[in-house]
């Protein structure tokens, strides 16, 4: 677990939270962000609360924001897209879905898939979670694959465990670390799985490609 990046450490915590008063929530961006811009981000997660999305994700955005010294406009901003993105996420996802599913579907959204993706990935999953395995697309993104070549994999992989898909995340980035290019990576892992994909990755075994020193 060591490996772990943003959306899935993010995905997880939420996994493991149980909710707490808004106003202690509130309280943290006091002292962090300008009143005008608490007073932005605050609407917002009054929105938010009320349409049933999970605010947390907003709440550490804008700390983020404020750590990194974004202006109130770029923080205000960043807010107002990632509650988009949550919307959209649990849009996508239906009825029933957690709030750590929705995080992760949101980041999995920003990294380049589409809602239908993400309705495809509830759909091949009926009622086992999508947290891991939308968290390890946006993981798979960051480690330098294409969008729709991961987000391929990860529907193609909808019976796994979120061993297996852990699994298949670290050892993507093992290899890449090792010099294979990401995409040979992610082939040649899926390949050993025994993974069918239909999308132009193909599943025969063979040694990652290494860049050359």
């Amino acid at each position: 677990m060591r490996y772990l990046t943003w959306p899935l450490t993010v995905a997880l915590a939420l996994c493991a939270m149980t909710p707490g008063p808004a106003a202690a929530q509130d309280a943290r961006l006091t002292g962090r962000l300008s009143a005008p811009a608490r007073a932005a981000v605050a609407a917002v997660l009054d929105s938010a609360r009320r349409a049933g999305l999970p605010t947390e994700p907003m709440i550490d955005r804008a700390l983020e924001g404020a750590a990194k010294g974004a202006d109130d406009a770029r923080i205000i901003a960043a807010v107002e897209r990632l509650a988009a993105d949550l919307a959209a996420a649990r849009a996508a996802f239906g009825a029933g879905v957690s709030d750590a599913e929705i995080a992760a579907g949101a980041s999995a959204l920003r990294a380049g898939a589409r809602p239908d993706d993400l309705h495809q990935l509830r759909a091949r999953r009926p009622g086992r979670p999508v947290t891991v395995a939308a968290a390890v697309l946006t993981d798979l993104v960051a480690l330098g694959v294409p969008a729709d070549t991961a987000t391929a994999a990860v529907l193609a992989m909808a019976a796994a465990d979120d061993a297996t898909y852990l699994a298949l995340r670290q050892n993507v980035e093992r290899d890449v670390a090792l010099g294979a290019t990401p995409a040979a990576a992610l082939t040649y892992r899926l390949a050993g799985e025994g993974t069918t994909m239909t999308d132009g990755v193909p599943t025969t075994p063979s040694a990652p490609g290494r860049r050359k020193p």
